[in-house]
């Protein structure tokens, strides 16, 4: 007999109220990873709209020159 564990699913922290911005990297460093990559949704635990959102906001800010491009 196999014990499944489910995973309780994650919540869209946009969707419960918290706001991202492309002015604020330290909020946009939890939505990329080391190499400078954008998360997908399976890590970051946020809906498809807001994911395409975060996206937009994270390649504003590189653009800026707020985040690195890579490093």
């Amino acid at each position: 007999m196999a014990e499944f564990f489910r995973k309780k699913k994650k919540v869209c922290q946009m969707c419960a109220g918290k706001s991202v911005d492309y002015k604020e990297p330290e909020i946009l460093k939890k939505y990329i990873n080391e190499k400078g990559k954008i998360l997908p949704r399976r890590v970051t635990g946020t809906c498809s709209k807001h994911q395409r959102y975060v996206a937009m906001q994270i390649k504003r800010a590189r653009m800026i020159g707020l985040l690195p491009f890579a490093k």
